[in-house]
This record gives C-alpha cells, sequence and structure tokens, in this order.
C-alpha cells in the first residue's frame, strides 16, 4: 500500500519543539495526544516545502525567509470554527443591555467594538446586525456612528471575512431565514453576500493577540469569544489585562461560555446577566 501525499512521522522530540514554537508565536497549546492533529493540518505544507520532519520545519520558519511559511504554519494551524450568533447569550445581552446603556453615557459619540480572534467573520458581522436591530428600533441612536474592529492571526481567513461572502452550508449554521433575506444578497453562483451598509461598520485587521495592540485605540466592548481555550493560564491573563487597557473605563468584555476569568478581580468585576455573565473594566 502507497503512503498517501503528504503523510509524514513525528517523533516525540520532534513534536516537543513544534509546540514549543507555536505557543511561542501564537499561544497555542498543544496536547501531548495531538500528534494527529499536526500530521493532517501540515501534511500538504510539508509535502509542498519537501520536508520531511518537523525540526527542518521549525528550523526553516525561524529563518529571516521563513515569514510567509510561518504565516501558512499558523493558519492551518488554527482552529477557524465559528457560526453565527453563536450561543445567542451574549448578542441578547449585546441589544437588551450593552448598546441602550451606552446610548446613554455616549449619546453623542462614536461606539467602538472589538472582535478578537473573529476568524472568518460571523461574529463581527453578527453584531453588526444586532447594533442595526437596535438602531431601527431605537431612532437616533448613536448619532456618530459605531465601528467595529475585527482582527485575526490568519490571513486566509480575514481574506474570506473581508469578502463577506458565504455558501450556503455556512450560513445553514445559526443564522435564521428571517436574517439571511434581511441582510444578505443572493449570488448566482448559489453563495450570498452580506448587505454593503453592515459591512461599511467593520474594519478587518491582522493581529496576533501575544502581541501588542494599543494602536486599536479604547473600545466600548471586546468580544473575545472562545480564544482563551487555547492558552495556558500565564498567557490568557496577560492577554486579558492588555484588553482592559484597551477597554473605555466601564467598558465591558464577553468570554465564550465555556470560559472565565481567574486572578483578574483587580481589572474586571463579574456580572450576572441571567443568562450570561460578562465582565465590567475597573
Amino acid at each position: 500500500m502507497t503512503e498517501r501525499v503528504g503523510a509524514f512521522k513525528i517523533t516525540p522530540n520532534e513534536f516537543v519543539v513544534f509546540s514549543q514554537f507555536l505557543e511561542k508565536n501564537c499561544g497555542i497549546l498543544l496536547a501531548a495526544h495531538k500528534q494527529y492533529l499536526v500530521q493532517s493540518r501540515l501534511g500538504k505544507i510539508m509535502h509542498e516545502n519537501s520536508l520531511d520532519n518537523l525540526i527542518s520545519l521549525v528550523q526553516q520558519l525561524e529563518t529571516p525567509a521563513g515569514h510567509q511559511l510561518k504565516d501558512k504554519v499558523i493558519d492551518a494551524m488554527t482552529t477557524n470554527e465559528t457560526l453565527w450568533f453563536r450561543d445567542i447569550h451574549p448578542y441578547d445581552i449585546l441589544k437588551n443591555k450593552l448598546l441602550p446603556e451606552i446610548r446613554k453615557k455616549k449619546s453623542r459619540q462614536k461606539i467602538r467594538l472589538w472582535s478578537a480572534a473573529c476568524s472568518t467573520g460571523q461574529e463581527p458581522y453578527s453584531m453588526s446586525m444586532i447594533i442595526d436591530e437596535y438602531k431601527r428600533a431605537n431612532p437616533g441612536f448613536s448619532l456618530l456612528g459605531e465601528e467595529i474592529i475585527a482582527t485575526d492571526i490568519s490571513s486566509s481567513v480575514l481574506q474570506q471575512a473581508r469578502s463577506g461572502e458565504y455558501e450556503m452550508l455556512a450560513l445553514g449554521r445559526g443564522l435564521e431565514k428571517e436574517r439571511l433575506q434581511k441582510y444578505f444578497t443572493a449570488n448566482n453562483n448559489g453563495s450570498w453576500t452580506i448587505n454593503p451598509d453592515i459591512k461599511s461598520r467593520i474594519r478587518f485587521q491582522s493581529i496576533n493577540l501575544l502581541g501588542q495592540y494599543s494602536g486599536l485605540g479604547q473600545f466600548d466592548i471586546i468580544f473575545c469569544r472562545n480564544v482563551m481555550i487555547y492558552f495556558s493560564s500565564e498567557v490568557k491573563r496577560e492577554i486579558l489585562r492588555k484588553m482592559h487597557k484597551q477597554l473605555t473605563p466601564g467598558g465591558y468584555l464577553l468570554l465564550g461560555a465555556s470560559e472565565s476569568l481567574a486572578g483578574l478581580a483587580d481589572c474586571y468585576k463579574m456580572i450576572h446577566c441571567r443568562p450570561g455573565i460578562i465582565y465590567q473594566a475597573i
């Protein structure tokens, strides 16, 4: 039986070296039993670059000329699982609590939101739809507009997000038919494109959460959902402290349903929304 194209073997030492590289460059922790994941996601890249082991790959990634290859590897190893209106509670909280509260506090200022680790765009576009629905129900809301900064480390998912075009299979994951008809336009090839008014308030940008993002400015609301689970406790605390600096006084942080804060009582206070939990900057 012939070995499939792109298949390669991984020794325990090679796996440790690659895992250390991945954690250092994007924060992702690989469990010891995840060798199969590395093999399945990097097989094609290894084959295309005539590499047969992870040590050679890491050596190439750490050279000055390895920048593009590094982007491809990190892109391949980044989990880009996402849904429209994922877990729904955060979006209900955004519409029913956060936007009304911020409207009172900043009635004549631009409202800024950040979708961190936005993947292929479902989260920021969902946020923009919620803002549209709230504005339609509350004329005169935020006279100076709203801005959503959507960031991700993966260049390929950002390209998809910027296009605003989705196949029906992707649209069926959490998007109600009513919102599809209201906020998307059908294309001849069977795909659908997000409407310009929903897209116009979003700016997509490449950001590594391990780096610095003070240049993004201050935000009233940060969605950082379902990404912290991939980081160590130390890296998680570091990122959330940096995000605290990007929040306006009293601004809000929303995490994933299975995520929580630990050791950051000096930065955030927990607020029970029943259902759902959010964190307010202090």
